[in-house]
Parts: structure tokens; sequence; C-alpha cells
């Protein structure tokens, strides 16, 4: 007798729906992290839209807000590529993707390991006002390694537009940074708590309180501050003007025609020269050249020096030019001159914070055997200047911060300590062509006049050239690959901000606070750890001979 056997389908896996479900959630976090990378970026300039910061740094904190270190590290590393990848497009405007690329994948890193601290924190109370206070953290170790540092992109630079600016004047960049972190971060905490409170239908009001308090407070402290923030003319003022004689073509390869980007500055400082005698623009009582505007070096070839004598003896006053020195031995400096109509060449300005990879190249060995061709380009390094730079130019103090050296913070303070009443950031941005780059840089400067209440007068070689107020208003500029000559009459100060005064110690005290709340969450892990630990030992069954 035979038995008949059924064979019975299994059903479909009903986790199906379930998995599509847990990736989509599993992804949900990164995506966020990218995003919220992504409005930090749109945050800067070109564009106005610094609010969106604070929907970027809430969707962060959405991210990160209970993970364990290592998501923590990851979703940090995303939200820094987000980030950076556009902000930092630029770099590779004529050398190609790679460097681009290379850059950002190594300062992603630092915020990379932010993140792994945001998401520790984020088990403390009052976690916002620890979170903010470890991004400023990253934001200082990035803006000083490696290399002398990077500190394109602190937050601070992105709101040049913002109603928290006037903080700047009150503890510098750090403390800006600080309360726009803190503000995006309480924004998160308090839609979570309102939205718990529609779960459950309870609201711990000290909880929802603190929470609105992160929020507020930054925005209070903000309007607070604007008293510092004062554009009159303590000293008087004086009449500038700042050259842009434009290159030949952007690109690394204006760089072979240096003779006619001296001409440049020549032809139209001269034709400045021109209008103020036919009465078309008042008489400057100093000139500012940009950086980069004499490449080819007066003090060795006699040609060059004696264009530019023409033009400042056509001018009548004295002309700040930027230049190239090459000394028979050594490396380059890239100097600032003070040029007298009458007796030429006197004062020098030597940049103190050189740029990686462009004016001086680490690892030069390494590099060669990975890009021959870059390293052939930086053939001789740049050496670093050693003395603060301030001008006197007919009786008004004129700080000097060249290009880079706009980014960081000490570059630009002690140009004012020394006592600059002006601020001048002579800078080329030929090299990145029609980039960002030149926009951003622009905001920086505006922060760092409301920073130490100065003037800002920009001179470009290519654009964009601007003369800021005191109080970060743009009141000339100039278009971009375009001659032009800036003439304005602009307030002199001296006095200091409590950013100036105070220095590094607000950067200092918000580190000390990120590094005492990672200190406290490594505190309790060690010893929940013992704590564990002990409790296993004193609850394990007794065995015979144990």
């Amino acid at each position: 007798m035979s038995a008949t056997m059924t064979t019975v389908e299994p059903p479909p896996p009903a986790s199906a729906p379930g998995g599509g479900q847990r990736l989509l959630r599993g992804l949900a976090r990164p995506g966020a992290a990218l995003v919220s990378g992504a409005l930090l970026y749109a945050s800067f300039p070109p564009r106005t839209l610094w609010w969106l910061v604070l929907p970027g740094f809430a969707l962060l904190a959405w991210s990160l807000y209970g993970r364990r270190a290592r998501a923590g590290f990851g979703l940090g590393y995303l939200a820094g590529l987000g980030f950076l990848l556009p902000l930092l497009f630029w770099t590779g405007a004529e050398v190609g993707p790679g460097p681009w690329l290379a850059l950002v994948a190594v300062e992603a890193l630092f915020i990379g390991l932010t993140g792994l601290g945001i998401a520790v924190v984020s088990r403390l109370p009052l976690w916002p006002v620890w979170a903010a206070a470890v991004w400023i953290l990253g934001e200082a170790v990035r803006a000083r390694v490696p290399f002398g540092g990077f500190p394109w992109g602190k937050i601070a630079f992105g709101q040049a537009d913002s109603v928290f600016l006037p903080l700047a004047a009150l503890g510098g960049t750090p403390v800006l940074g600080f309360a726009v972190v803190l503000c995006g971060f309480g924004l998160y905490e308090t839609l979570r708590r309102l939205l718990a409170y529609r779960r459950t239908g309870t609201l711990p009001r000290r909880a929802m309180a603190a929470a609105a308090a992160t929020v507020f407070v930054p925005v209070a402290a903000a309007l607070a501050a604007l008293p510092l923030v004062d554009d009159s003319a303590e000293d008087g003022t004086a009449t500038v003007a700042a050259v842009q004689g434009n290159v030949p073509r952007a690109g690394l390869e204006f760089n072979a025609q240096r003779r006619a980007v001296l001409d440049n500055h020549v032809r139209r400082t001269l034709q400045l020269a021109a209008d103020v005698k036919a009465g078309k623009v008042p008489r400057p009582d100093f000139v500012l050249w940009p950086e980069n505007s004499s490449d080819i070096d007066p003090y060795r070839n006699a040609d060059a020096r004696e264009v530019i004598d023409r033009a400042a003896e056509a001018i009548g006053v004295p002309t700040s030019v930027g230049a190239v020195v090459t000394p028979d031995t050594g490396p380059l400096r890239n100097t600032q001159i003070l040029w007298d109509p009458e007796h030429g060449p006197t004062e020098t300005y030597d940049k103190r914070q050189i740029q990686p990879f462009g004016e001086f190249l680490p690892m030069r060995s390494l590099v060669k055997k990975i890009s021959p061709g870059y390293a052939e380009m930086v053939r001789r390094d740049f050496g670093r200047g050693t003395k603060p730079g301030v001008f006197d130019l007919a009786g008004t103090e004129v700080g000097l911060a060249t290009c880079y050296e706009a980014a960081f913070d000490w570059a630009v303070r002690d140009t004012v300590t020394h006592g600059a009443q002006l601020i001048s950031v002579p800078s080329n941005n030929a090299t990145f062509d029609r980039s960002e780059m030149t926009y951003q840089q622009l905001a920086m400067s505006r922060v760092r006049a409301v920073e130490h209440s100065r003037t800002v007068i920009v001179p470009v070689t290519s654009g964009v050239s601007a003369i800021i107020q005191p109080d970060g208003t743009i009141t000339q500029q100039t278009g971009m690959f375009t001659p032009d000559a800036l003439v304005a009459e602009v307030p002199l100060r001296s006095s200091l901000t409590p950013a100036t005064r105070l220095g590094t110690l607000p950067e200092g005290v918000l580190v000390a606070v990120a590094v005492a709340g990672l200190g406290w969450v490594a505190f309790r892990s060690v010893r929940d750890r013992r704590h564990t630990a002990g409790g296993f030992v004193r609850n394990r069954p007794h065995t015979p001979g144990g």
C-alpha cells in the first residue's frame, strides 16, 4: 500500500515588507546627516540663506542623538561630506578633482570625530550645551592641524548676514559659532520634548524650559550685543583707494604672465591718478594693491621697480604693493611692501600663515611620487613671516592680513592689538576662477570687521574687491575679472571690542566645557562598568573550592 505525500508550499516570507521598512529606517539617519551637511553648505555665501544653518544643526542632532560612538563618527563623517564637498569645490578649479577630494576626505574626519563627541554627550543633561561646545572643539582642532590648520568652513563665517553676527564682537568666531550651533541643537531638543508630550501627555517643565532656553538665550545674547557694533569715526576718517588691476586670464597660468598682471595694476593706478586730477574722484590718502600684484621681485628687477615707482609718483601717496620676493637662497616671501612716492620701497610685511600645498609643499617626497606635475608647480616653498604687519600709511595705522590669513583668528587680531585703525586683506583669487571662494573669503572679512570694530578693505587681483564698514556692511565692491578702483572715505577706530581684548579665552572656555562633557561621559561609563562587574561578582553562585 502506498502513501500519498502532499507538498505544502511555504508562504512568502512575512518579513519582506518589514525588511524594506527596516532598510528605509536604517538609511534615515545617514540620509539626514548628509542633508544636514548640505543645509550647512547652503547657508554659506554667496547665498544669504544663513538661517538654513539652524534646521541643518537640528537635523544633525536628530541623526546623532542617543547614538553610539561608532555610529556618531560615521554619521558625522557623512555630514562633513555633505558640507565640505560642495563648500570646497573651488579647491579643484584648476588642478582637478584629486586635491579637492583628498582635502575633503581629510577635513571630514574632523567633523566625524565631532559627531562622535556629540553622540556621546547627547546622553547628558542639558546636552545641547555640551554638544555645541564639542562642535567648537572640533573647529578649534581643525584650525590648527595638520600643517597649520584649515579653518575654512567655520560656522561663524557663514553668518555675515545673520542676526547672530553681533556676537562676533563679544567673543569672536568661537562665541558666534557656539551660539548658532546651540540654537540649532536647541530647536531639535524643543521639538523632541513637544513630540514626547504628544505621545505621553506629560511635559516635564524644567526640561522643557531648559530646551527653550537653548533657543532663546543665543538670540537674546545677539540682540544684547548689538551696542558693540559701532561704525562711528572715533579717530576721524581716511580716504582709501583699493586697486583691482585684473589678470590676463583666470587660472594658474596667470603666473606665467606676471608682467602683465603688474602692468595692469600700474595702468589702473595711473588711471586713478588721472581721475583724481580731473576731479572725478577724491584724492586718496593711501592706495592698497592686492596680493601678487607684482609677482616680479621689484628688488631684483629694475623694470618692475621703475613701473611701480611711476604709479606711486603719479598718485602721489603711499601705496601698499603685494609682491613675491625671491632671495638668492632660502624660501620665497609673500610680501606687502610700503611704497613711498618719493623714497620707493620702505617697510615690508611677510605673510605669516602660508597655505599648505599652495605656498609650501608638505611631504614633498611623497607628493612627487603621487603627483610629479603638481610637485613641479610648487618647486620652491614660501617661508613664514614672524612679525605682525601694521603700516603707517599717511598717518593711518593699517593692519595687514594677507588672503588666507583672514581665516585665522590670531592673524587678524594681533594687527589690531598692535595698533591697527583699519584692516587690509590683500588677496589673489584668480587661481579659483569664478567660484564661490571669493565670496566665502569676503564673508570672513565682514565677520572680522564686526569682531574687531574696524573698517576692512579687501583689494583683490581679479575680484571681488570691497570696502567693508565696521558694522560688516559692504559699501562698495567690484565685479570679478574687471579692472577697477574703489575710493571711499572710511571711519578709523582704535577702541577694542571684548572679542579683541579676550583673544583666545572664549574659545578656551568652550573647549574646556567640551572636554568636561566628554570627561563626564567617560567617567560615567567607567563607573557603570565597574558597578556591573561588581554586581556580577557579588551575585555569582558559590562553588566549592571557588
